[in-house]
């Protein structure tokens, strides 16, 4: 094996490792009694990142909505543009950036803020502008991202989607989601067929 590939691969396996042994839970389940405290009260959910954690948010935002909780992305750099809209007082957007400290979704945060919006931050440094500016941090820490360069997104991308799926499992729980409810969200594809032989 190409040794710039193996060492990746061990980096990532430790990173990935060292996140499942220190999932935070209870902000997690902090995180989801915000979201349903919002939903009970007509509270939409929306996630938004810059750049490859925008990727990531359109994602969370498809797997939610897919287990019980209706999510929207927002685009990160539009929000500022008339996009922040789409968020109504007391709606809770889940913000994922890996050092907090991004300028473009600090601008975000803050328009959503002024609006009335709730915040709950997905990063890597608990210690971050986005965390001091959330109800509840989502910490998604790595100290390598696996390649030799160190600084292309990867094992931190890995992190927050991880992070994210726990909070999306919670919920899902939450809500006792069978898969009854599931397929009628989900009916096409392979997936849709499988459960549907399934009933």
């Amino acid at each position: 094996m190409d040794k710039g590939l193996q060492r990746f691969l061990g980096n990532v396996k430790k990173e990935f490792d060292k996140n499942v042994e220190s999932i935070g839970v209870e902000s997690l389940k902090k995180a989801a009694e915000i979201i349903l405290e919002s939903e009970k009260k007509g509270g939409r959910i929306h996630v938004t990142g810059i750049g490859k954690p925008g990727h990531v948010a359109g994602y969370i935002a498809s797997l939610l909505s897919s287990t019980g909780t209706s999510a929207y992305e927002l685009n990160g750099t539009e929000a500022v543009h008339g996009s922040s809209g789409q968020v109504k007082p007391g709606d809770v957007v889940i913000a994922i950036s890996n050092s907090g400290e991004t300028e473009e979704l600090k601008a975000t945060v803050q328009t959503l803020l002024a609006n009335g919006a709730r915040i709950i931050s997905c990063t890597g440094n608990a210690q971050s502008w986005l965390a001091k500016h959330s109800e509840v941090c989502l910490l998604a820490h790595v100290d390598m991202e696996g390649d030799d360069l160190n600084k292309p997104p990867r094992a931190s991308i890995l992190s927050e989607t991880l992070v994210l799926q726990c909070l999306s499992v919670i919920l899902q729980n939450q809500k006792k989601l069978n898969l009854n409810q599931y397929v009628r969200w989900h009916p096409g594809g392979s997936l849709g067929k499988s459960i549907k032989s399934m009933l």
